[in-house]
């Protein structure tokens, strides 16, 4: 009987343990490489006492290990950029349905699905070269497609996820032909080879190596915010436009992340969501690293996101954007939109 007793209180020990593993320990792999995050760990475990191990690395591979460690993989929630990305890991099956009132409440529908949710977003402008493009010639996507950029136009690979989702948005909106169209003439209006990611673009502009250029907000507001004086002068030469104000608003891509479907700290997974949906997670987002809130009505103080001023905001649902997805990259093969 005394045996049996023992062996009892360490079955006891064992299920106390594992409960205590479940409040105090969260596995996050994440996508996100800003070094303004780690507030966002350092504060969640101040408030929850939930230890953070997190192992970052690159969209892909993040999935791929995810995967392959399948019902054993530590992970318990996984953070990326772009909505694609995100529905990706959705179509592997690697995230859990979540069900809270906190998030639904907090996160707009179109920015979230049955199983990630969007907790910052970017916007995918037009910038431009005072003094050689006025910006009333780019007030739309459509314009740079239009024969009065020939030569014009800098952009960085049309395969990456930035702009498929800008052309899978695209198609959402006008449809396959219309897209296929629009590809075509930006293509037929670059100055050069696409190369380089939105900062090299935005160089490009300002060097007048090209006049025209789509980059996402927060590189934009990084380079506006700048100490450094070649920085500042650079940006006195390039003008900034919210595109498709008068139509759909302005293509808005996400940064968000999801509990994983075998993650072994699910409740402490569901904090941290519900977390990076607070107010002060959400104005981190944006004076941290330049994006904009998902939650509306979050105060923010950050001089150059007030600087590029309000705008419309395209509310296409982010689970449509992967929708198109291969579909865009398709349209941009025929297009030659390398």
């Amino acid at each position: 009987m005394k045996f049996k007793t023992s062996l009892l209180f360490a079955a006891l020990a064992a299920l106390s343990a594992g409960a205590s593993a479940e409040e105090k320990v969260l596995n996050l792999y994440s996508a996100r490489h800003y070094q303004t995050d780690e507030a966002l760990y350092t504060n969640f475990t101040a408030k929850t006492g939930i230890k953070i191990n997190r192992i970052e690395g690159k969209e892909d591979e993040l999935l791929e290990r995810i995967r392959n460690e399948g019902a054993n993989s530590p992970a318990d929630v996984l953070l990326t950029v772009d909505a694609a990305r995100l529905a990706k890991a959705h179509e592997l099956g690697l995230f859990a349905s979540v069900t809270s009132k906190l998030l639904e409440a907090r996160i707009p529908a179109h920015l979230r699905t049955e199983d990630w949710f969007s907790f910052s977003t970017r916007g995918r402008v037009i910038v431009y070269r005072k003094g050689s493009v006025s910006p009333d010639d780019v007030k739309s996507y459509d314009d740079l497609a239009k024969p009065a950029l020939k030569g014009k136009l800098c952009s960085r690979s049309g395969s990456h996820p930035y702009n498929l989702s800008l052309g899978a948005s695209i198609i959402a909106h006008q449809g396959e032909a219309k897209a296929e169209e629009w590809a075509r003439g930006v293509v037929a209006n670059f100055a050069r080879t696409p190369k380089g990611g939105d900062t090299d673009q935005i160089k490009a502009v300002a060097a007048g190596e090209c006049q025209v250029a789509l980059s996402n907000t927060y590189y934009v507001a990084r380079l506006m915010r700048s100490t450094k004086p070649e920085e500042q002068k650079m940006m006195e030469k390039v003008g900034v436009v919210w595109p498709n104000q008068a139509t759909t608003g302005t293509h808005i891509n996400v940064s968000g992340g999801g509990v994983l479907k075998h993650a072994p700290h699910k409740a402490a997974a569901l904090s941290f969501l519900e977390y990076l949906a607070s107010d002060e997670a959400q104005r981190h987002f944006a004076d941290g690293n330049n994006e904009w809130p998902a939650v509306d009505k979050v105060k923010v103080t950050n001089p150059a996101l007030d600087a590029l001023g309000k705008f419309k905001a395209d509310t296409l649902p982010v689970k449509n954007l992967a929708m198109y997805q291969i579909k865009a990259q398709m349209i941009y093969d025929r297009a030659g939109y390398k």
